[in-house]
């Protein structure tokens, strides 16, 4: 599978470009004469995506849904995500809270969460 075809089986699917995340949706959408479109219907033709033509809805472009092989295929094409030391993990896990305290009052609030685990159980 090329490059290209594996980010938009990535993106129909609503992954990143590690293949991380929830398959939350299952579309692309595309008209004649692109490049995405050309490589949607090389995925076709892997049995990768479905594809459903002159969809009124899109202004007549044709509507592209990932196939349960082609999910496959993107889990065993994706990379695997590189290696992040403690502290990008910690400001990662900070980014996914989406809180509303700073970077530095967030680790003192993990910290206090950690230690009534300890004691509390």
């Amino acid at each position: 599978m090329e490059e290209n075809q594996l980010h938009i089986l990535q993106h129909s699917l609503g992954l990143d470009q590690y293949g991380r995340g929830q398959m939350h949706r299952n579309h692309f959408v595309t008209g004649a004469g692109s490049d995405d479109h050309a490589a949607c219907m090389a995925l076709v033709a892997l049995g990768y995506m479905t594809r459903r033509a002159n969809v009124q809805i899109y202004g007549g472009d044709d509507l592209f849904h990932v196939t349960e092989v082609g999910k496959r295929a993107v889990i065993d094409a994706s990379p695997a995500p590189p290696k992040l030391s403690a502290g990008q993990q910690r400001y990662l896990d900070y980014l996914d809270a989406d809180s509303s305290l700073s970077f530095g009052d967030w680790l003192k609030w993990k910290s206090r969460q950690r230690a009534e685990a300890r004691i509390y159980g």
